[in-house]
């Protein structure tokens, strides 16, 4: 594998940078003011968002990690992989970009898996920016970990299928501009085991859909965007609101997890990379004992350990995207496991090494790392938790084991 990037990534890498520098991180403080200065922080977005929306679409910088020309920038995973780490560092250039999770994943499942309707209907919009999304999977009844444990149904009526259930941490369902779910739920349990759910798509303003509430990690809202429980009441859609066909809601939740996963690895790259750097100017320009911080316990060594850290992540990252690139999600089956238990791990240990430099500050909200551990922590989870991560991991390397021992 050649770790240079291409010259079309070199281009983009260049282009992002500068629009972020220019554009996104001189304004992050306006558009924090104005969310806090509103009543209602779920209400609207304010207007900066949809300012520097249009600024990046009509430079260029737009959907960028679609690897579809018609509607993306063509771009492979690996050259995806250093503009999605640009934007980790950033609070709100992912949505800037029309980059933001979990439209891309929802998107990446209506384009691969999507009628013409359904892709005319709500993917076009998506992809316009007109619109979010939300994807309704994780349920606070069953243990989540083993989706086959799901509860809610969805059972199909005649021409219609009808939706019943209670979902949580339905990230992006706060969001003012959401206006559609996608549901995952139990159609025929008789069906083999892989063959039982379907994935439906759910106007916001169905009857029988209603937000719960919000909820809250280590205290954070995520306003505008959230993470809220969802339930639904005999919800009733026709059967053409069901992608790809009753019981094929596995087999796209498998085609999802692929690059729509490994995108929050590359962010969360970013998200170490700020850490390090604050951590880094708090340590030089901080005095303690008559001497600067970076020279006080053992600093030095910590820092040198999250530059190893994170250059190990990145370099992990990019060749799990390379085999993607090249062998599809099956033949990087292990690899993409691999990295969605190291990154996220990763990038908590080197977020608490900046909390720590900063003391009392790093607690607050006058830093972004509290909110940078909150969402590091949370995709140790939301991504499917390590153990399931790990699970992969050893029954591949065993699996190659046991073959050479039987042949």
């Amino acid at each position: 594998m050649d770790f240079a990037h291409s010259p079309k990534a070199r281009e983009y890498v260049e282009r992002v940078s500068a629009f972020m520098e220019s554009e996104i991180l001189p304004r992050e403080r306006e558009y924090l003011d104005a969310l806090h200065a509103q009543d209602d922080r779920w209400a609207a977005v304010p207007p900066v968002i949809g300012e520097l929306k249009a600024k990046a679409r009509a430079a260029g910088l737009w959907n960028l990690f679609l690897p579809d020309t018609t509607y993306g920038a063509g771009l492979t995973n690996v050259e995806y992989a250093p503009l999605a780490e640009l934007m980790g560092r950033s609070l709100i250039a992912p949505e800037i970009f029309n980059c933001n999770a979990p439209d891309t994943g929802n998107a990446e499942v209506l384009l691969h898996y999507g009628s013409d309707d359904q892709r005319r209907r709500w993917m076009e919009p998506l992809l316009r920016g007109e619109i979010r999304s939300a994807f309704c999977m994780t349920e606070p009844e069953t243990a989540s970990s083993d989706a086959a444990n799901m509860a809610a149904t969805a059972v199909v009526d005649g021409d219609t299928v009808v939706l019943n259930g209670r979902k949580w941490w339905s990230t992006g369902i706060g969001h003012p501009d959401c206006r559609f779910v996608i549901f995952m739920g139990l159609t025929d349990p008789e069906a083999p085991r892989h063959a039982r759910h379907s994935m439906v798509l759910v106007p916001l303003d169905t009857p029988g859909v209603r937000i719960e509430r919000m909820l809250p990690v280590y205290g954070y809202l995520d306003e505008p965007y959230g993470h809220g429980e969802v339930s639904f009441t005999d919800v009733r859609l026709p059967l053409d609101a069901v992608i790809a066909g009753p019981g094929r809601g596995f087999e796209i939740a498998q085609g999802r997890l692929g690059p729509g996963r490994i995108h929050h690895c590359m962010r969360l790259i970013g998200l170490a990379e700020h850490a390090l750097e604050l951590a880094c100017r708090r340590s030089l320009s901080r005095t303690a004992f008559g001497k600067p911080l970076a020279n006080l316990g053992g600093n030095r060594e910590r820092i040198a350990k999250a530059r190893i850290a994170i250059n190990q992540a990145r370099l992990q990252v990019l060749h799990a995207a390379w085999l993607l690139d090249t062998a599809g999600a099956i033949g990087a089956i292990s690899e993409l496991s691999q990295v969605k238990a190291a990154v996220p791990t990763m990038a908590c240990e080197v977020i608490d090494m900046a909390i720590q430099l900063h003391g009392g500050a790093g607690l607050s909200d006058d830093f972004p790392l509290a909110g940078a551990m909150a969402t590091a922590r949370s995709l140790r989870l939301a991504d499917g938790p390590d153990e399931v991560h790990l699970g992969v991991v050893a029954r591949t390397e065993l699996a190659r084991h046991r073959n050479r021992e039987t042949s």
